[in-house]
């Protein structure tokens, strides 16, 4: 806001967050986990035009003051939509070319009753962090872990907890996720760099996670794994299942270990993906393609594909989203984005930071108020999404004018409000996994070690002072 514009008061500020989060419930209620799809993006720009209402009406601001805001919020997001576009690509085609059921059909094998939870969460999180997405983990995987452990007599809360918490692990921790480039790209840092600091809190969090497993599966009595093993057979059938498939992801691990942009490590590992899928999976390539394997290979890339393979869980395993899978997400990226923008070129967005600021005196109190922030967005919007840029938004001029690194923003914020969005009955992650495990929310919640300890260990991590600096330049990947 500029020197010279009126002061708008934190009170007035709020309204427009007030008419989203009333926006947000109806829409919720009305589309459930389809809201991303449309009723979410439609209430973002209701919301922003309340926002400029407001502040063109009501304080003088002109057109153009926020139109430039909107504009250099959208500009931002440049590099996010990128690769939020190769990672459709990247999905695709690792799991027809056979690599993500190659590593599910080998972690399958080592599945053992005596240590079903402690290897659920682990195979969750090993899928998770291949394919980018704990929501398509939970519906595949967690489908059929949900029937193993009924069948070795584990509670449903147990099991779901053990799922959701390797999801959520793996997608947090993934390139591949769309919430940690979103996240990364709020907080205007890079990909990998802001991987990389997120494991400070992320591994000591999985750690007690897996402990808490290991020992729940130790002391209790299960039974054979027929299912499990049935599920392995039935991937077995449609792809092949080769240990040489796994050279795809350990290129990738290359790849990152060199770090090399986001976008480039992305592009070549779907190139080579779409390479090995033509020389391994050709009858998958030529169904997809009618026949046609060119055409078969272009639309795993850019499209959702869907194969019967008569097994209900092997096929929604295989089921992928493409390019064209990621619109709804870029939708909502430019339209929230649109939001902060009108937020912040109305002066409403300085306000809320200036009457924060009054209460953060350091480290500690301006992480504990970001993780409390993401938490609340994940309450109030119903969607993780939001949460994030929300958040992100909120925090960011306040982490730059105390001094402290945009990657202890985009860490806080991920260890807030990505991690808890599954906690929330109403939120669409929360509404989503409960649905697909028929689980309710609130049986799962006390079982998800890892998304209950992730906003702790961030708040006890700032408390230590671990790795906190300032004003590092925040250059390279």
């Amino acid at each position: 806001m500029k020197p010279n514009s009126p002061h708008i008061h934190w009170t007035i500020a709020l309204v427009p967050f007030a008419v989203l989060v009333a926006l947000q419930v109806a829409v919720i209620r009305t589309f459930g986990s389809d809201a991303i799809e449309g009723a979410s993006q439609a209430a973002l720009l209701f919301a922003a035009g309340v926002a400029v209402t407001i502040a063109m009406v009501g304080y003088k601001v002109s057109w153009k003051t926020i139109d430039s805001a909107i504009g250099d919020n959208i500009r931002t997001i440049g590099p996010a939509v990128l690769i939020l576009f190769l990672i459709g690509a990247i999905s695709g085609s690792w799991m027809l070319s056979g690599v993500v059921p190659t590593m599910i059909y080998y972690g399958m094998q080592i599945l053992t009753p005596s240590l079903f939870l402690f290897l659920t969460c682990i195979i969750c999180a090993l899928v998770s962090l291949v394919t980018g997405s704990s929501w398509t983990t939970v519906a595949t995987v967690g489908v059929a872990l949900i029937g193993i452990g009924t069948a070795h007599g584990f509670s449903v809360g147990w099991t779901a907890g053990a799922i959701i918490s390797g999801a959520y692990f793996g997608d947090k921790i993934s390139p591949l996720s769309d919430t940690t480039v979103l996240a990364s790209s709020v907080g205007e840092v890079p990909l990998f760099k802001h991987i990389r600091y997120m494991l400070i809190t992320t591994v000591p969090s999985f750690t007690i996670t897996l402990i808490i497993f290991l020992v729940a599966s130790l002391m209790h009595n299960a039974t054979d794994a027929a299912q499990s093993a049935s599920f392995a057979e039935g991937m077995q059938n449609s792809f092949v299942i080769n240990p040489w498939l796994l050279l795809v992801p350990l290129f990738t691990g290359v790849l990152i270990a060199l770090r090399l942009p986001a976008a480039v490590v992305l592009f070549l590992s779907a190139l080579l993906a779409g390479i090995v899928m033509l020389i391994a999976q050709p009858d998958i390539v030529a169904q997809v393609g009618d026949g046609n394997s060119f055409r078969g290979l272009m639309v795993t890339y850019y499209s959702g594909t869907s194969i019967d393979t008569g097994n209900e869980a092997l096929t929604k395993l295989i089921q992928t989203r493409g390019m064209t899978g990621m619109l709804s997400t870029v939708f909502l990226i430019f339209c929230a984005s649109a939001f902060g923008g009108a937020l912040t070129g109305g002066g409403m967005m300085q306000s809320l930071t200036a009457a924060l600021a009054h209460g953060i005196s350091g480290r500690r109190s301006l992480v504990a108020s970001t993780v409390g922030t993401g938490l609340f967005a994940n309450m109030a919007t119903g969607d993780q999404y939001l949460s994030i840029v929300l958040t992100g938004n909120i925090f960011k001029k306040l982490y730059k004018d105390k001094g402290f690194e945009g990657r202890l923003l985009s860490r806080s914020t991920e260890d807030s409000a990505t991690v808890t969005s599954v906690l929330v009955p109403w939120n669409t992650c929360g509404m989503t996994q409960s649905m697909v495990l028929q689980v309710s929310t609130l049986t799962y919640l006390p079982y998800c070690f890892f998304n209950l300890i992730s906003p702790l260990m961030s708040i006890a991590v700032a408390i230590v002072g671990y790795k906190i600096f300032r004003h590092e330049l925040e250059t390279g990947s």
